[in-house]
Order: C-alpha cells, then structure tokens, then sequence
C-alpha cells in the first residue's frame, strides 16, 4: 500500500513539473513572437497612433457605421448601396446613420464624445477642422497600396479642394456639381428670344452681352431675366467667366484689388439695378428660384445637376442648360464646383472595413451605381460619364461633364478660415437688398478677408 501511495505521489510530482515546463516553453513563444508586436504597439503609441485593433472572433462580421445628409431620394440610394455592399462583403455590416439636420455640429460633437461612426460625409468648411484637430485619417497610404480600388489620378484634380493638405489626402469627392446656368426654353420663346444660350455657346458667342441681351428681354416681358443666388459658387463662377481672381496665389482676397474680379461684380451690380438680374433675397415671399424657374416666370438659374430630379417631374417643362456665359473670347471657362467629400474617422477600430467601404463608395462603380437613373450629382472620378448622359437630358448634359473638367471646387483660402463664407454672404446680402455702393462694399470685403485670414493664419 505504501508502495502504490509513493508511485502516486511521484506521478503527480512528474506531472506537476511538466505542466510547469510547458507554460515556461509557451510564455518564452509568446515573448519571442509577441516582443516584437509589444515593442510595434509601443513604438506606435509614440507616434500617437492606437494599436492595431484585435480581429473579429472568426465567424462574426466586422460591424461599421458611416453618416451623411440627404433628401429621402438620395437616402433610399445610400441605403440600397449599403445593402447591396453587405451582400457582397459577408464578413462585414455596414449600417447607414442619416443625420438631416445641423449635420456638421451633429458630427463634430459625436468625434468629440468618442460615439463618430467610422466613415462619414463632410463638407468644405468641415473638411478643414477635421483635417486641423486630427480627427481624420490620412487616405494617401491607403490609397497608394496595390489591392485598393481607387488611386488619388482617377479623381478630377479642380476637385480636391479643401480635403488635400501639404499633398496628403484627408477626403475623397464623393461626386461633384459643376455649376451651370439652367434656362426655361418657354420663357426665352414668349420674349423673342430666337437663339438658344447652349446654340450660342458651341459657336463661341455664349457671352455676358448676348447673357444681358436675353436678361434684359425676359424683363421687357414681364418675367424675372436671371436669379442670382447669394453663395460662392455663383459669385465666384461670374468672376473666372471674366479670367479674374478671387483669391491671389497666397491665399488672400483680392476681390476688391483684382481689376476683372471689379469688372465681373460691376456688371452683376449694374444689371440687378436694371433688374435684368434679382437678387433671390427680393423673391416674393415662400418663393425660390427654383419654383418660379417651374412656373415659366424665370429664365436664368444657376445650379449643378440637382435641380433634374425636380424638373424631370414636371412633364411640362422644357428646359436645358449652358456654361457659364464668358467675357473673354473662350468659349468656356472655368466655374464653381459645389462638392463633398468622404472621410474616415482616426479613431474607428475598423480601419480596414471602413475603407473598403469608403473606396467602393467613391469609385467608378459605386458612383455610377448611385448616380444612374437621372441622379443629381456628376461623377468626380473618371470613366462614369454615362450616367450623366442617360436619356439625354437635358438636351445638353455634356456641357456638365465639360464644365467639370477645368472647375474648381471651394479653395481651402476661403474654407480654411471658420467663418469666413458667412462673413462674405452677409456683406453680399447687405450690398444687394440696401443698394449700397459698389466699391465700398468690395473693398469692405477684401479687407474684413484678408483681416480673418491673417489673424487665422497668425495662431
């Protein structure tokens, strides 16, 4: 008996030093392969970057989250997008947040609170905060790999705008809206008007005088000529259709000082005193440019392709559109480019995921996918024009795609300074509802810029 409890005790005692010797052996594994991955997260940490996030347990599906704005058309687009991606990607959900109102605010206090999806929408003014306080990612090196599925030349350089710093990309142009001029054809017919602004502009005489003379027409017979709306992409496009600057190569406002910016907004000046131009502040009340353009009482709006899906409604409207008229011999030159772009949040855990997504998104087959059918937008990235000519309409949508090609989107001289956009539009305003002087208005809002971008740039 003794002997068997003496055999027992040396067995547990030979399994006992194995058990020991095996941890030993799977601890020193884990500290030969493991070290260099601890010293990697270290190194990382030090460069403020967060430790690569442990994989999904095998089996579940990597979960994202990306937000944006829109009109209910637009949102059932997203969320059949986002279907048809989570079909296509089995191993990750991606989930669609809509955020309809104070969107930048709404997005601003969410990264600061740590509750940000993963990818998101953001504009001009937004692009540039984020990209200042750091709470985006770099898509340069993501982009710059082999497998991705866009490349930074596959995008419309006037595009970029605001979302490059220093050459390193922060966003990427979900789609863009070159800015052209729609005309009811009724309205130019009931006034005289023989010729059509899109005829004129293939022969090279789409400009501000032959603009002026149907304006002036469309008064004479009782209708509004032109709406002018109060927003960068209308007054800048009047001054780059004249070959002047807004903004010089350093970043300030030469608005007053640039003597074709002066030329560009005396003529805007002098034909709203005509009236062959009306500022869209003075509309009747409950009233827009759009409305009126649907009620055969206006001639001239400006706008991207937005405005389609609303006028494709209306079966009795004819319509079509032109480039901006020019004052300088070409027959197009460049005009604004209203954009957004798509960014991913720095602190997301699911940085991979999140950029399959978000290069799907804004590539070519994503953005015909979301664009085809009469959509309101035209492609930022090359190789996607069919959407923009399906059905051909309006008459001349090609003039979208040539308007695109030498655009310019918002420059981070004016989107970088928080503020600022407001700041002009208000001085605007004030020029055209009170009649004020022309110059002392132009001056005031060279200096008040240049004031705000000096005092930015000093922090």
């Amino acid at each position: 008996m003794k002997k068997i409890k003496g055999s027992l005790l040396v067995l547990v005692m030979v399994l006992i030093v194995a058990s020991v010797l095996q941890a030993c052996s799977s601890n020193g594994n884990s500290g030969k392969e493991g070290g260099s991955n601890s010293g990697q997260n270290k190194q990382n940490e030090g460069k403020g970057n967060d430790p690569a996030p442990a994989p999904a347990p095998k089996g579940e599906k990597v979960k994202i989250k990306w937000a944006t704005w829109g009109n209910p058309g637009e949102l059932t687009r997203f969320q059949e997008f986002t279907k048809d991606f989570n079909a296509k990607h089995p191993d990750i959900e991606a989930e669609l947040i809509p955020i309809p109102g104070e969107y930048e605010q709404k997005i601003l206090t969410q990264l600061s609170g740590g509750t940000a999806p993963d990818i998101f929408y953001s504009g001009d003014a937004t692009m540039v905060k984020l990209i200042e306080n750091g709470s985006i990612e770099e898509l340069t090196p993501l982009m710059d790999t082999p497998d991705s599925v866009i490349k930074k030349e596959d995008f419309f350089e006037g595009l970029w705008g605001a979302s490059v710093r220093d050459g390193h990309v922060f966003g990427v142009t979900v789609d863009c809206n070159p800015m052209v001029l729609w005309y009811n054809k009724k309205v130019l017919k009931d006034a005289g008007i023989e010729e059509s602004p899109a005829e004129l502009q293939a022969q090279g005489k789409w400009t501000w005088e032959a603009f002026q003379t149907m304006t002036n027409k469309i008064r004479e017979s009782g209708k509004y000529g032109y709406v002018l709306d109060n927003g960068w992409a209308s007054t800048h496009s009047w001054v780059t259709s004249n070959g002047g600057q807004v903004y010089d190569e350093n970043g300030r406002s030469v608005v007053y000082s640039n003597e074709k910016a002066m030329e560009a907004f005396r003529f805007l000046y002098d034909n709203v005193k005509q009236k062959n131009i009306t500022f869209s502040g003075t509309l009747p009340k409950g009233q827009g440019g759009d409305a009126m353009f649907m009620s055969n009482q206006v001639g001239f709006v400006g706008a991207g392709r937005w405005y389609l899906p609303l006028f494709k409604k209306n079966a009795k409207l004819e319509y079509d559109v032109v480039t901006w008229p020019t004052n300088t011999g070409k027959k197009i030159e460049p005009a604004g480019i209203p954009t957004a772009y798509m960014v991913m949040n720095k602190a997301s855990k699911n940085k991979e995921a999140a950029y399959t997504f978000l290069s799907e998104f804004v590539s070519k087959e994503g953005q015909v996918y979301r664009l085809q059918g009469g959509g309101n937008a035209v492609p930022s990235v090359s190789g996607a024009d069919e959407v923009v000519m399906e059905g051909n309409l309006p008459e001349h949508a090609q003039l979208f795609l040539d308007a695109r090609e030498i655009g310019y989107a918002l420059t981070p001289s004016e989107a970088g300074i928080p503020g600022l956009s407001k700041d002009i539009t208000d001085r605007f305003e004030a020029l055209w509802l009170k009649n004020e002087d022309l110059d002392k208005a132009m001056k005031d809002i060279e200096e008040l810029s240049n004031k705000k971008i000096d005092n930015y740039n000093k922090k």
